[in-house]
């Protein structure tokens, strides 16, 4: 009996631990391979299926042997972006927004930016930008912090002391802006979100609180100086997760956003993450406000899209099926993000993040052709879903890409 309940227990330590870890190890052997034929794969001019490449054709973003990841997106006849040039800041192109942005980093001077936002006034590209722009500050002190120390200056603070000469790249930028313009919104928008980003990057911190609580009054401050704006209240949704909401205060900031633009794609996935069951809430939850969305959403609008993300949020860490892709769930919530994609306007600024998340779910699923045309579309940049969650995203969307491409 006992060597009965042996291998009974054998039996399962391989079909769990084991069977999984076989089947991930062949997947990734199948990736290289795919990966070796799509590299000698261009797409023709007029887009459609790849040929094969022709000697001299290069596949770097531009025609200068120069081009990297600085540029500000895949301009090139018609090849596969390289993976060392794969844009790691975007999810898609936003010629502007990179161009502000490096030209910011190099001079420290805020103006560009303040500029961009001052001119942008579609909500969603406006969340996008403060995003954007608050994570770049954010990178650069931490970048900053990381060659000179903490004594450089108080982390998780853009107003700091001083403590470089004139050409730093500490986020001066960020500091000299709320001090030039101390009522201009989008700077306060984006010192809001960069607290944000700041106390996520070390949630175990005993600074992560005080900072988030910090974030609480900037977005307040930065709410009072645009009222219609709701971008400043989609940064208290991740302050609200950050600081453990109950659900009626979350409600009540949720009423906020929606009050003001009931449809945004980008504050809906904010608000996802709290209802999961990584945070305060679970798959029913997540579900349940995905499906409420999705189902009472204006004509043309992305949010139909929303359950392919709750789905994506609560897959299980061990997938023993391998059919679990081709299930009715995933299959109907890849379906409602097709929906979406097709009835939306094209230049919808949160389109590139469900394209990504496609591409994921159609190779898993073994849909190919589908594939293959999600990364015609978002190929050079790998600034979103599900590639960030992972230590090298441009190497595993690559991964993927390879299949679509290879096997379609």
């Amino acid at each position: 009996m006992e060597a009965l309940w042996l291998l009974i227990a054998l039996t399962a330590i391989f079909g769990v631990a084991v069977l999984p870890a076989i089947r991930r190890r062949q997947e990734r052997r199948e990736f290289e391979r795919a990966a070796d034929t799509a590299q000698g794969m261009t797409r023709p001019a007029g887009g459609g299926r790849p040929e094969p490449k022709k000697p001299g054709i290069s596949l770097s973003k531009g025609d200068d042997a120069h081009s990297g990841p600085a540029r500000s997106g895949p301009v090139s006849s018609g090849g596969l972006v390289a993976v060392e040039e794969l844009d790691l800041r975007l999810p898609g192109p936003d010629d502007d927004l990179v161009q502000a942005l490096e030209e910011v980093q190099r001079t420290q001077d805020w103006r560009p930016a303040g500029q961009l936002l001052a001119l942008t006034d579609d909500y969603e590209a406006r969340w996008q930008r403060v995003q954007s722009l608050a994570g770049a500050a954010a990178m650069e002190l931490a970048q900053w912090h990381s060659a000179h120390g903490p004594a450089a200056g108080t982390p998780g603070h853009p107003d700091a002391p001083d403590a470089a000469p004139d050409g730093r790249r500490d986020a001066g930028w960020l500091r000299a802006w709320r001090a030039d313009e101390p009522s201009d919104p989008g700077g306060a928008q984006v010192y809001a979100q960069f607290l944000v980003w700041q106390a996520m990057s070390d949630t175990g911190s005993a600074d992560s609180r005080i900072i988030l609580e910090e974030a609480r009054t900037a977005a307040a401050e930065a709410a009072r100086m645009a009222p219609e704006d709701p971008t400043p209240h989609i940064t208290e949704l991740f302050v609200a997760r950050g600081l453990s909401y109950r659900k009626a205060d979350f409600e009540a900031v949720w009423s906020e956003v929606t009050r003001r633009r009931r449809d945004h794609m980008g504050a809906h996935l904010a608000a996802l993450s709290y209802w999961s069951e990584t945070w305060h809430g679970s798959r029913d939850e997540a579900y349940g406000f995905a499906q409420s969305a999705a189902g009472g959403a204006p004509p043309k609008s992305l949010l139909p899209a929303l359950p392919l993300f709750a789905v994506y949020d609560h897959l299980p860490d061990v997938q023993l099926s391998p059919t679990m892709y081709k299930g009715a769930t995933i299959a109907d919530a890849v379906q409602a993000a097709q929906f979406a994609l097709h009835n939306t306007s094209p230049d919808h600024p949160v389109i590139p993040h469900v394209r990504h998340l496609l591409l994921c779910f159609l190779v898993r699923a073994e849909r190919y052709e589908e594939a293959a045309e999600q990364v015609w579309a978002v190929d050079g940049y790998v600034g979103a879903l599900p590639w960030v969650n992972n230590a090298n995203p441009a190497q595993e969307y690559a991964a993927y890409r390879a299949i679509a491409i290879g096997r379609r």
